[in-house]
Formats: structure tokens, sequence, C-alpha cells
């Protein structure tokens, strides 16, 4: 991406036509200018922009894909991808056993305000050239979706130890049903792909109005825990040499909670006027899904009553077992929880969609190995058909882990924010280089103006401290079983990655740079 600012040295007339030419454009359709940069399959309704057009052609790209998402089904997307009050709630217990009531809520507020500099910085990336690749960013995705599948499946298990007292909670059982929640959301990513959007706007409203169903039960029905317990009350259930680090380990879950916006540039070759559309569509959901998790993590801290009860609940999930002590019916639990298992569905179809789209990405450009077979696009259907069942097939491998560890979910969680972070501080670094060189930056339609360069450098160093707390275990007393073995894994795609490229990905790949300087 950072590349991008030297193509004004390489020609710069191309570079500022483009620039004119993208900021003045009305999002008309590119309907007979410019269509041989279009795939003859794809229907004239699904067609993009002026801008867009110019914006693949500055790429050295084609369009392939039915851009068929527009602002609202973006944002939808995008809201119900992060689902942060859902997940907040779900991975309740890493921030509850490191950091306490207190250490979740101001552990939340200082993530949020990380999170939006993060978030700003991509959205005026995204501006500059929507499109999206990478290994890291393509092992988060992948690891993400997983991880909220996972989260989906391991709730339903969780819900028949609640019904049925005599059931035994077994791993592989959750292990099937996380790929029956995956399987599921293939569905929705391959025949009925075009809905999707369809389906994103719908989900947005249960996301919305389903926040408030279970904050109300909750302020209703739910004896109050003290106003000094929720914000100063700070616990080091890990056993952490100080509640500081303690705090530190249990950011997991708000950092957990807020990642994943950029899942809308990922799906940025089937949005209509993507440069401009996408980082409002970003800026939007941090702040809707923000507030909205920010508002169930005080809601949560204020009725969960006593943190060791529901910490050692049988269903093992702490906020069931609130949902039950609060409603004292397993119907009224059931359908609090249904909720969340309806959107953290929804939020596996858009990881999966978001995963499967970064993997065509990065295989178009000859990135990984069997690039051919991972980029095909299927005729008609205009969807990287393989690069979606790979993704299937990658959640199935990593599901596996769960039998051998009774942690795994934070694992899987770590991994995913350990490699997100990584994409996103790699790009910011990229971008800070070129703005201290003063060089120019690619012509966007969204831009942070003079506050760039700070936003940047703050987002940078944000992401530094949560990256490096991303890999640390739940307790400082660590097995094998218990071990975070996140860092494995990290590390094992990073030398894949690098031996990769050195040996055989060098030789091949062609970034969108290098294919607009071939065509200059």
């Amino acid at each position: 991406m950072q590349e991008l600012a030297d193509l004004k040295d390489v020609s710069g007339n191309r570079v500022e036509t483009i620039a004119f030419e993208a900021n003045n454009s009305t999002g008309t359709s590119v309907d007979g200018i410019g269509t041989s940069n279009i795939n003859a399959t794809i229907p004239a309704k699904f067609h993009g922009t002026s801008a867009d057009d110019h914006e693949m052609r500055s790429m050295g790209r084609h369009q392939e894909l039915n851009r068929n998402f527009h602002f609202i089904s973006i944002l939808g997307f995008a809201c119900t991808l992060m689902s942060s009050w859902e997940t907040t709630l779900t991975t309740i217990t890493f921030g509850l056993l490191n950091g306490g009531p207190a250490g979740l809520v101001w552990g939340y507020v200082i993530v949020f305000a990380g999170m939006l500099t993060v978030f700003a910085s991509v959205a005026e990336m995204a501006s500059m050239a929507p499109t999206a690749a990478g290994w890291i960013c393509v092992l988060g995705w992948q690891t993400a979706a997983t991880s909220v599948a996972f989260l989906a499946g391991t709730i339903i298990q969780g819900l028949l130890v609640l019904i049925y007292p005599n059931y035994v909670f077994e791993p592989y059982q959750g292990t099937l049903l996380c790929i029956a929640v995956a399987t599921f959301s293939i569905l929705f990513n391959s025949y009925l792909a075009k809905k999707l959007p369809l389906v994103e706007g719908f989900v947005l409203f249960i996301h919305i109005f389903g926040l408030l169903a279970i904050t109300i039960t909750l302020w209703t029905l739910a004896p109050r825990n003290t106003a000094a317990m929720v914000f100063t009350e700070f616990d080091n259930g890990g056993g952490w040499t100080t509640t500081g680090v303690s705090f530190m380990v249990g950011l997991l879950t708000p950092v957990y909670a807020l990642t994943g916006v950029d899942s809308a540039v990922h799906m940025s070759e089937e949005t209509r006027d993507a440069s401009i559309i996408l980082p409002r569509a970003i800026i939007w959901s941090v702040v809707i899904n923000g507030f909205a998790g920010l508002f169930m993590t005080i809601t949560f801290c204020f009725t969960f009553g006593n943190a060791a009860d529901i910490l050692t609940s049988p269903t093992g999930f702490p906020f069931l077992q609130v949902f039950y002590n609060v409603t004292n019916s397993q119907v009224g639990t059931v359908l609090m929880a249904s909720i969340l298992i309806v959107n953290l569905t929804s939020c596996t179809i858009s990881s999966i969609a978001s995963a499967s789209r970064q993997l065509w990405s990065f295989a178009r450009d000859k990135g990984i190995p069997c690039s051919n077979f991972v980029a095909y696009v299927k005729p008609g259907w205009n969807i990287p058909l393989n690069a979606v069942l790979i993704s299937l097939a990658f959640t199935v491998l990593l599901s596996l882990i769960n039998i051998g560890s009774t942690v795994a979910f934070n694992a899987i969680a770590a991994l995913a924010v350990a490699a997100l972070t990584s994409s996103y501080q790699i790009s910011l670094a990229c971008l800070i280089a070129k703005r201290l060189r003063g060089d120019t930056l690619p012509a966007r339609r969204w831009s942070l103006g003079r506050y760039g360069m700070c936003i940047n450098c703050v987002a940078l160093g944000f992401l530094f401290v949560v990256w490096f707390f991303s890999f640390w275990p739940e307790s400082a007393v660590v097995t094998p079983v218990t071990m975070n073995w996140n860092i494995v894994m990290y590390g094992g795609v990073v030398t894949f990655a690098t031996v990769y490229y050195i040996l055989i990905g060098r030789h091949y790949y062609n970034g969108p740079v290098v294919l607009l300087k071939r065509e200059l």
C-alpha cells in the first residue's frame, strides 16, 4: 500500500488524472465507460462507479466480483462482524479474571479510544487503495472466523448443560458444533452469496434491538452491584505479580470485541463507490459497536452478582449463568442466549466472507502456493468459491485444538488478535514512514488531514502494546494444557511465509503496484 505513493514519480500525469476524476466522481455507472475492465459475466446492475473503475485500473486490476454492497449493507456487514456487545459477553471470563469489574470497564474505555485511532487510520488507507492482501492478515481473518464459530457452537453446548444437568460437556462435541456453524455459514457464502447484503441489513436490526432486549432485562430484574465495586474494584485472579500486569492481560476481552471492522475493506471489490463508502462504514461501525459494547460491559458489571459463582458456572459461560440467575427460567435464558447465537452465526458468515476474499485477493497476486486454484472465481456466481471452501477447511482444522486443550478458545482468539494487530502495525508503519519522508500520499476521498500523522503514531503505539500482551496466558501458572499456544502458531506462519517468499514467492508475486508500473 505504501508504494502507491511512488506512482506520482513514475507517471505524475497518470496519477493526477486518476485523483481528479476519482475525487470528482458523482457515482455514475461505468456502463459504457471502460467496461473492458469488468468481467463480462457480471450483470450491469453489479457494476461499480467511475471512481471504482479508476481505482481498480490504478492498482492494475479489473472487476471480477459483483458490487452488490451499498452503505447500509456494508455497515451492517461490519457491525454484525464486530458484534462487540455479543463478544464482550461471551469472552467476559478473561477480563473478569484478569482485571475484575473495574478492569473490564476502564480497559474497555482505553481500548475503545485506541481502536478509534487505529480504524480512523485504516479508513484513510482504505480510501487510498480499497483492496487487501497479506499472509498475516489472511491468518488473522481465517482464525477470527474459527473463533466466532467456536463461540456460537459452545454456547449451544452451554445451554445443553443448563437444561440437562446430566449432560457431560465433551470437548469434541463443541468442535462438531463449531464445524456445523461454519458449514451453515458456507451456504450464505456460496449458494446464497447474492442475498448476503440483505441478510446483513436484517441482522443489523437484531444486533441493535437484541442489545436493548438483554440490557433492559438485566437492569429490570437483576440485583445491583455497587458503583464503587464496578468502577474501583480490580482483581488479579490470574495470579500475576501485580494487578497492573493482570489488567493488561485481561485486555483481550475488549480488544477481541473491538477488532475486525476492517472486514469492510476486504469486501471492497464487492462494494459500490468503495473509496468513500468504506471509510464511512468503518467509522460508523466502530462508533456504533464501541458504545454498544461499553453499554453492555457496564450493564453486566452492575448485574452479574458474585464473580466467583459465575466464573465456575458448569455452562462454561458466566453470562449464561447470569441470565439464568436473573430470570430464574431456562426458557428465558434460552431466548436471551438465542439472540447471541443468531448474531454470532451471522458474524461467522461475515467473517468467512471477509477471510475468503482476503485469501482470494492474495492468491490473485500469486502470494501463496496453488494461487491459480485459490484465485478461481466461479463464472455466473462471481464469488471466489475455492477460497470460501478453503476457509471452511481451515476452520475445521483449527477447531480440533479444542479436543486437546481446555483453553482452546483463548489461544484461537489471541491468535486472531495477534495476527490482525500485526497487519495493522505493518500498514501503519509503512504509512508513517511515507509521511516522515514527505512523500506524496495516494489520492483519497476520505482523509485525516493535518491530524493524520499524530493519529497514526498513537494507533501504532497502542497496537504494539495490545499485540505484546496477546501472547500471554490466562494465568501465571502455566501447564502444557493451559499454555497460550498462540505464539507457536503465529511464529510458524510467519516463518513459513518468510521462507516461502525468499525461495519461491518473490519470483511470482505481483502486487498491485507492480502491475500498475508494468502497465504504465
